[in-house]
């Protein structure tokens, strides 16, 4: 009779689990928003740049290096106990109170770098709108800079939820229309990716072993929707429970395929509309690929709609990743007050925070560095350390983990974690 209602109850739970609710359904796209932001327009441009073998190679690694780093995240968050409310929490319940530390002065570098990319690439973005579009003499950079970011930054007084709320109303009209201009691409498709050196070993500059390693921590980038994985994993444990790991990766599973196919879908319809030479001329410029496209092409169509797609995307990018790295930012100068045995106002500490966020996003943005190098040498590897080495290393420290080692899935992702952050040290080199 035990053994009959044991089987019952594992039944219900197993139909449960495999039920597609409206909530499932929520997160999925939630999470498919989350990834598809502004660092989609710059994959293109180091995706395509080497040729077709490196651009069907991260093709083909693009779902398994997103689904199996994202999931391990979330298998770590949900291997906290219960009274943990986000990652650091866990990590802090399984490696201490210094690991937990570690990991958010690492979240803040991670999203902090990003910031400051998306603070160079708004600038951009206008002054080539108002040189290429409306052909005329741009403001001194350090102006134009200056103006763009104190007005980003001013829109972030309204309220985190309202701005949380806006970014959200904005990522599906953004994915419309990036495929939308994916497909009005096709009559431009050339042939001169197929006339390039079809495969090139060398580690040397333009080989392909230098281009994957160098573009890999791009693909990390465009892919990462890791700021969301913690209260993802912490929603589905509520309505879940112990089935929630299961849950869990059924929503990742097609939300990484549907972001995927999205996503390669526009690098392969950018990359076939142009030629190497003119992707290294975009990275050369320092701007993203809708911009270029759209000096590229005498069409006034693309020329009006890819700034604007390209301004909101780095719009949105900037507020959500202002809102990340403020907060990391806080917390790092409350706990380094506190330990010197002073106090401060959280009205201060929000004040010298934005002060600093102002000042040195303006000071980048002037400077102009290049996009993709800040990507590959701080953002990617970086988000690669939390994302694919961090989940590895608690499956095997971990006895909560202990059921998730031996995979050969683990193998992958601690291979493609190593090789991003060997990225940077190479591109130092």
């Amino acid at each position: 009779m035990d053994t009959t209602q044991a089987t019952s109850v594992s039944v219900v739970r197993h139909r449960t689990v495999m039920q597609w609710r409206k909530s499932d359904s929520v997160w999925m796209l939630g999470l498919y928003g989350t990834a598809i932001g502004a660092g989609v327009l710059f994959l293109p441009i180091n995706a395509g740049i080497g040729g077709l073998l490196p651009l069907l190679i991260m093709s083909i690694l693009a779902f398994p290096m997103t689904f199996y780093a994202h999931r391990g995240l979330c298998r770590l968050v949900l291997s906290g106990k219960p009274e943990c409310n986000d990652i650091t929490d866990v990590v802090e319940q399984h490696f201490g109170s210094r690991a937990g530390n570690l990991i958010t002065l690492l979240y803040f570098f991670a999203i902090y770098p990003i910031l400051l990319v998306y603070g160079v690439a708004i600038t951009n973005t206008v002054e080539n709108v108002i040189t290429h579009q409306f052909h005329l003499s741009a403001p001194p950079r350090a102006l134009l800079a200056l103006i763009l970011i104190a007005g980003l930054m001013s829109i972030v007084r309204l309220g985190k939820y309202i701005i949380v709320k806006v970014m959200s109303v904005l990522v599906f009209p953004f994915v419309a229309i990036l495929l939308f201009l994916a497909i009005s691409l096709i009559p431009h498709w050339n042939a001169d990716i197929f006339r390039q050196p079809l495969l090139i070993v060398d580690a040397g500059r333009g080989g392909l072993i230098n281009t994957l390693w160098l573009a890999i921590p791009v693909l990390v980038f465009s892919f990462n929707h890791s700021p969301i994985i913690s209260a993802f994993a912490m929603a589905k444990r509520d309505e879940y429970g112990d089935q929630a790991e299961q849950k869990c990766s059924k929503i990742l599973f097609f939300s990484n395929i549907l972001m995927v196919l999205t996503v390669i879908f526009f690098v392969f319809s950018c990359v076939l509309s142009l030629s190497p030479a003119h992707l290294a001329d975009a990275k050369a410029q320092n701007i993203s690929i809708l911009t270029f496209l759209a000096n590229h092409f005498n069409n006034p169509f693309i020329g009006m709609l890819a700034p604007l797609v390209a301004f909101v995307a780095i719009t949105k990018s900037f507020l959500g990743h202002y809102l990340g790295a403020s907060e990391g930012f806080s917390g790092l100068l409350t706990k380094t007050i506190h330990k010197c045995g002073k106090t401060v106002h959280p009205a201060m500490v929000n004040k010298l925070t934005g002060g600093f966020m102002l000042i040195t996003a303006w000071l980048t943005a002037t400077k102009n560095p290049s996009i993709l190098g800040i990507i590959e040498t701080l953002g990617g590897p970086i988000i690669a350390v939390l994302l694919f080495l961090l989940p590895m290393y608690a499956i095997q420290k971990v006895p909560a983990m202990a059921r998730y080692r031996g995979a050969v899935s683990n193998y992958f992702v601690w291979g493609v974690g190593f090789i991003a952050l060997a990225a940077i040290i190479y591109k130092l080199m």
